[in-house]
């Protein structure tokens, strides 16, 4: 007997068109990506700040144009930095780090508007975005994790 191969895709019922116009247009208001920021850099577009929430060091080695850094176990109390008046666009090593989001969180609760741009440094390099700081472009991608 020659059974069909059950679809992972299909498996699930697709949502409504309105119930996905819901969630993809809630979630478009949490998260943004690299060519968008880099977009909005390149046109001179104003109203959003950068906020690089990975550790000093590897900021000072390399981060998006204007960035400021405020380290993610740092984020609280930064309103001499930071403006309500702005978005606040956090990032964060790359998809396998949580910091962005932890980062949002913390700066929604004080009352920021804030979105997560997803991909981090990692994607902004990959896609051949500009780079301030002392090592920019030969900065590393990561650093080895202490062994444990």
């Amino acid at each position: 007997m020659n059974m069909k191969p059950r679809s992972q895709i299909l498996a699930a019922a697709a949502a409504a068109p309105e119930d996905a116009f819901q969630y993809f247009a809630a979630k478009a208001s949490f998260e943004t990506d690299v060519a968008d920021v880099a977009y909005d850099l390149r046109e001179g577009i104003t109203g959003f700040r950068l906020v690089d929430v990975r550790d000093t060091r590897s900021y000072e080695e390399a981060h998006l144009p204007g960035a400021v850094s405020i380290p993610s176990g740092r984020i609280s109390g930064n309103a001499d930095v930071l403006s309500t008046e702005d978005v606040l666009v956090v990032y964060c090593w790359g998809p396998a780090c949580n910091g962005a989001s932890k980062a949002a969180a913390r700066l929604a609760a004080e009352g920021y508007q804030v979105k997560e741009m997803l991909g981090g440094i990692e994607y902004w390099r990959k896609e051949g975005g500009q780079l301030e700081g002392t090592l920019r472009e030969a900065a590393p991608l990561y650093y080895a994790m202490p062994p444990m």
